[in-house]
């Protein structure tokens, strides 16, 4: 962190949460608030994922209409972040928060009610959106009701929901779906919805709005880029990299994108300030956080595969595999406070990134003749324990290097480089499957896409490298 950072973060301005004095009554339901919402938003990138057979079946979808039902949640999710960031800045975030949870839980209610597949597609598009309001709202909202020793230690559960979210959502689903039918992987958002909206107003208190110009030409530039951008990284992942429409998509998106930026470089109050990607620090924590979810959450769609193809393993079981996964990221929580306070961040982040390639890299040699305890119990532990340590470290840092009023924007651009990552890395990975698969089998393709994951991690090692080792 710079010396200028650094007064920043230990101004009074940073350090008062501002009107959120409940803050130092209630943490425990404050923080139980906003990391439910953000596990319900991790949740959906996956818990829908096992239950896809049984969506098939009741609705009678084609291999392609099933795909987007994943693709139009992240779709609409990766397009708004940005703007999510910056409308918690002016309208208020307990506002924005809620807005979208309420969104969220109604778009959920239609998906668990869904007849056609044309509903079920409008209401996964709709979570997408409820998630980019409510996602970097949350985030800040932790900046505003936390600081010191209690600010670290938020961070770290919500940095372990988040990076577990995924993993989480693989056993959820495969619970409910065996246990009653897909349509509870939704309707399971509905009751969680209801009690976050009732109580958030209670315990949360609302931010300063900042009334001014609102960046419209900004907000559309990155809604459709990253819209585009997002759209041909998926296509790109089940068409592959030379197809016409990813292509087409990728031209559209760095035209627009570059728009966004000059757009940003003129306006007096932008959507996204661009000296948030400046500083080497929080430069190096927002890449680091792109590249480590990269390699992570392409790993979670071919773990599950791998659980299920050629272990063959119901959705329950496949589910229940995670538990190591997800335990050892939990343990990691309680320890990287601690941690942090005596090393700062680098040290954890460049240790969790160093687990993560391990863990990956175990997975690549993967062959069909390993059982679970083999091949993958090990590679669990090494991701889950790489992931707790690494992710909270990163948003601290971010967190640490601006001044409240900029919280929800650095927030946005947090979530937005997360969730984008995942799709740069799922994309890559499947087109490294696609490659290798051919004409060799199911487990060769698995383990060049592992491989894929792996160099995302190391590239993460050595952009952590650069973060400058700053005090404790």
């Amino acid at each position: 962190m710079t010396a200028s950072n650094q007064r920043t973060a230990a101004s009074p301005e940073f350090a008062a949460p501002g009107k959120a004095a409940a803050s130092h009554h209630r943490p425990g339901i404050i923080l139980a608030v906003i990391v439910g919402c953000q596990l319900m938003i991790g949740l959906d990138t996956s818990v829908v994922t096992i239950a896809l057979p049984d969506v098939r079946q009741g609705l009678g979808l084609s291999t392609g209409g099933l795909a987007w039902i994943q693709n139009a949640y992240m779709l609409a999710f990766g397009g708004l972040l940005l703007l999510g960031g910056r409308a918690g800045d002016v309208f208020g975030r307990r506002r924005t928060f809620a807005a979208g949870i309420a969104l969220f839980t109604a778009a959920s209610l239609l998906g668990g009610l869904a007849e056609a597949g044309w509903w079920l597609l409008a209401a996964r598009a709709a979570q997408g959106v409820a998630a980019a309001v409510a996602a970097p709202s949350a985030m800040a909202l932790i900046a505003q009701n936390f600081e010191g020793p209690a600010r670290v230690r938020a961070l770290s559960v919500f940095s372990a929901v988040t990076g577990a979210g995924a993993a989480i959502g693989m056993i959820v689903g495969g619970v409910l779906t065996e246990a009653g039918s897909w349509r509870w992987v939704f309707f399971v958002n509905v009751p969680v919805g209801l009690v976050l909206l009732l109580v958030a107003p209670r315990v949360l208190a609302e931010t300063p709005r900042r009334p001014g110009r609102f960046d419209l030409g900004g907000a559309i530039a990155s809604t459709l880029g990253m819209t585009a951008l997002v759209y041909a990284l998926l296509r790109a992942g089940s068409d592959g990299w030379d197809d016409g429409r990813a292509l087409a998509a990728f031209g559209i998106a760095a035209v627009l994108l570059a728009g966004f930026l000059a757009i940003e470089g003129r306006v007096r109050q932008p959507v996204m300030p661009l000296w948030l990607l400046t500083g080497r620090d929080r430069a190096a924590s927002y890449l680091g956080q792109f590249l480590l979810t990269a390699a992570m959450f392409g790993a979670f769609f071919f773990l599950t595969q791998y659980l299920q193809q050629v272990l063959h393993y119901g959705p329950l079981r496949a589910g229940a595999a995670f538990l190591p996964m997800v335990g050892m990221q939990l343990a990691a929580v309680r320890l990287a406070p601690r941690l942090m306070a005596r090393v700062g961040a680098r040290p954890l982040v460049v240790a969790g990134a160093l687990l993560i390639a391990a863990g990956m890299l175990w997975l690549s040699r993967l062959s069909p003749g390993d059982g679970y305890s083999a091949a993958l119990l090990v590679p669990f532990l090494l991701l889950g324990m790489g992931g707790g340590l690494s992710i909270m470290p990163l948003n601290a840092t971010i967190l640490a290097s601006v001044e409240p009023a900029h919280a929800g924007a650095a927030s946005g651009v947090a979530q937005t480089m997360l969730w984008t990552g995942g799709s740069v890395g799922s994309a890559a990975m499947v087109t490294a499957y696609g490659s290798a698969a051919s004409g060799h089998g199911v487990v060769p393709g698995m383990d060049a896409a592992f491989a894929t994951g792996s160099v995302f991690a190391a590239a993460a090692l050595a952009v952590t490298l650069l973060m400058p080792r700053v005090r404790r």
